[in-house]
C-alpha cells in the first residue's frame, strides 16, 4: 500500500480533511470501510491517484456511538457510510439518509475484524420511503423477486404513471456476510471465498485477493502464470460484456440477436471450461500463480479465438448498424461526465461518461504491463455509450488474448537453444503463504476495479475487505432516470451491467 498506510490520523475530522484535500487535488475516492480494532473502530479510506493506491486511516474511540459524516463533504461516500452503520452500529451524524442499506436487521451488528461470530439479528421494521410528492404520484415496488434469472433487489419506482422522477433501491434482501466469513480462514482457503463473492467476476476477485497476498509475501508470480491469468481474465470480460448485449437485445425484442449473442457467450463459457474444467474459471488463480497450464494447446486456442472473433464480429456489425436498436439506447439513462468524474465511476460506466481509468493500463498487474492495453472511452454517458465501450473492449480482449497466447506458446516452446521454457520446465506458482501483514490488491473486472484489503495474523485472515465495482457504481443508477420512462428501465439496468451479489456481500 502507498501513502498513509501506516499512519493513523488523530481524529475522524482530520481523516476527512485529508481525504477531501486529496480528492480535490485529483485523487479518486475508491473505498471507505470500518474494522473492529482493539483501540476502537478503525476507519480506512482508499484513494487512487497518479502514484497509485493511497490508504488513510483514523481510529474512532471504543464505545463511540457516532462520528461526523463524510458524505456532506464527499457525496461518493453515501453508500459506504450507510454500510459502516449497518456493520458496526455507529451512526454517521449529518448523513442525509442513514437508513439500512445492506443489512436491514435489529440486534448486534456483525463488526468485521472483531474475530467473534455475528450475534443474533432480527428483521428491523421496514417503512416504504417516499421522496417525491404530488397529485397522482404512487410507488411501484419492483422486486425483490422478479421474473427471469435475476438477483434479489427491490426497486421503488416513484411515478405518476410513466415518467420516473425518482428511483430508490433496497439491496439488503440477501446479505451473505462474506467479510465475516473470511475471518479465521487460511489464505489458501480465502481464495475460494473470493471467487464466490461475485460469481460473474470470479477471476477478477481471485486476482485482487491473490495480488494482496503476493504483495504481503513479496512473491513474484512466474511469467507463464501471469499470461494464464490474463487469458482467463479476458475470457471472463468477453462473457460478461456479451451477457450485457444479450440483455439489451432482449429488452429491444430482437429475438435473433438475443439468440446469437447468447450462443456466443455460451461458446466463451465452454472454452473456459475446456481450459480449466470450470465455466467460471474457478480454481485457476491461486496465491503465487495459477493451478496449472491451460488444457488446450496455444495453437488450438488461437484457432478457436480466431473463429469466435470472426463470427462475433460479424454479428456485432449487424447489431451496431440496427437503427431501431440504437435509438432505444441513445440518450437513455445519461450519466453526465462531470457527475461520473465526481463519483469516480468505474469500468464501462465511468469510461462511457468520458473516463479513462482502467487498472490494466493505469496500474498494471500480472502480464498486462507488457501487453498493449488500449482504453476505450466515450463522452456521451448514455446507454449507447456504455455499449460502445463494451464493444470496443471485446475487440481489445481478443487482441490481448492473442498476445498472451502467443507469449505462452513461446514459453512452452523454450529458448533458442531448444531447452524447455519456463512454462514447460518450471513452476507456474511460487510459495505464497504470509503469516503476518496487510496489503491491498486490485484487478480490473468487467464491471470495473475490484479492491481487496487483506490482513493476516498468525497465518489466518484477520480482516478481508472486498470492494466490488458493482457496490461502488450501483448507487449511481437512481440518478440516471430523470427524463426517462418505465419502458427504459430494462435498458438502463442492463447497460450498467452490474452484479447484485457484488453489492449484497
Amino acid at each position: 500500500m502507498a501513502a498513509g498506510t501506516d499512519t493513523i490520523l488523530g481524529s475522524v475530522p482530520a481523516l476527512w480533511d485529508e481525504v477531501t484535500r486529496r480528492v480535490a487535488a485529483g485523487c479518486r475516492f475508491a473505498d471507505l470501510f470500518g474494522t473492529a480494532h482493539a483501540g476502537g473502530l478503525l476507519l480506512t479510506a482508499h484513494l487512487v491517484g497518479p502514484a497509485g493506491l493511497e490508504t488513510w486511516q483514523a481510529l474512532l474511540p471504543p464505545g463511540a456511538a457516532s462520528y461526523p459524516a463524510l458524505t456532506p463533504r464527499l457525496g461518493a461516500a453515501f453508500w459506504y457510510e450507510r454500510e459502516i452503520r449497518d456493520m458496526f452500529g455507529v451512526v454517521p451524524e449529518g448523513h442525509p439518509r442513514p437508513q439500512p442499506l445492506i443489512l436491514a436487521t435489529a440486534g448486534d451488528p456483525p463488526r468485521p475484524g472483531s474475530g467473534s461470530p455475528p450475534g443474533a439479528a432480527e428483521r428491523a421494521p421496514e417503512v416504504l420511503p417516499s421522496h417525491v410528492a404530488g397529485p397522482g404520484l404512487f410507488t411501484i415496488p419492483h422486486g425483490p423477486v422478479r421474473s427471469g434469472v435475476v438477483e434479489s433487489i427491490e426497486y421503488l419506482v416513484e411515478t405518476p404513471g410513466e415518467d420516473i422522477p425518482h428511483l430508490n433501491m433496497r439491496v439488503f434482501y440477501k446479505h451473505r456476510g462474506l467479510e465475516k466469513r473470511f475471518e479465521g480462514m487460511t489464505s489458501s482457503d480465502g481464495v475460494l471465498l473470493a471467487e464466490r463473492t461475485e460469481g460473474i467476476a470470479t477471476v477478477a476477485h481471485a486476482l485482487a485477493y491473490c495480488h494482496a497476498l503476493e504483495r504481503m509475501a513479496g512473491a513474484e508470480v512466474p511469467w507463464a502464470a501471469s499470461l494464464v491469468r490474463v487469458i482467463h481474465a479476458e475470457l471472463e470480460r468477453l462473457a460478461c460484456h456479451l451477457d450485457v448485449i444479450v440483455r439489451l437485445a432482449d429488452g429491444a425484442g430482437l429475438a435473433v440477436a438475443t439468440a446469437r449473442f447468447g450462443w456466443h457467450k455460451e461458446q466463451v463459457l465452454r472454452l473456459v471450461s475446456q481450459l480449466c474444467g470450470s465455466r467460471f474459471g474457478r480454481g485457476v488463480v491461486i496465491p503465487g500463480g495459477v493451478q496449472g497450464l491451460p488444457r488446450v494447446a496455444p495453437a488450438e486456442l488461437l484457432t478457436i479465438l480466431t473463429g469466435l472473433d470472426r463470427k462475433l464480429g460479424a454479428d456485432l456489425r449487424v447489431l451496431m448498424g440496427t437503427a431501431s436498436f440504437l435509438d432505444r439506447l441513445r440518450r437513455t439513462g445519461p450519466l453526465p461526465p462531470p457527475r461520473a468524474h465526481e463519483h469516480g465511476a468505474l469500468g464501462p460506466i465511468g469510461r462511457g461518461s468520458g473516463g479513462t481509468d482502467d487498472g490494466r493500463a493505469a496500474r498494471p498487474y500480472d502480464a498486462y504491463g507488457s501487453l498493449s492495453v488500449r482504453v476505450a472511452s466515450r463522452p456521451a454517458g448514455d446507454a449507447l455509450a456504455r455499449l460502445e465501450v463494451r464493444v470496443e473492449e471485446i475487440a481489445q480482449s481478443f487482441h490481448l488474448l492473442r498476445q498472451a497466447t502467443d507469449e505462452l506458446a513461446g514459453e512452452l516452446a523454450g529458448g533458442a537453444d531448444g531447452e524447455l521454457g519456463g512454462a514447460a520446465g518450471g513452476p507456474v506458482r511460487v510459495p505464497c503463504d504470509p503469516a503476518e501483514g496487510r496489503a491491498v490488491g486490485w484487478a480490473e473486472a468487467p464491471q470495473g476495479e475490484v479492491l481487496y484489503d487483506v490482513s493476516i495474523s498468525g497465518g489466518r485472515i484477520a480482516r478481508c475487505r472486498a470492494r466490488s465495482a458493482s457496490f461502488h457504481n450501483l448507487v449511481l443508477m437512481h440518478e440516471v432516470f430523470a427524463g426517462d420512462i418505465l419502458t427504459d428501465f430494462p435498458f438502463i439496468e442492463a447497460s450498467f451491467g452490474l452484479s447484485l451479489a457484488g453489492v449484497a456481500r
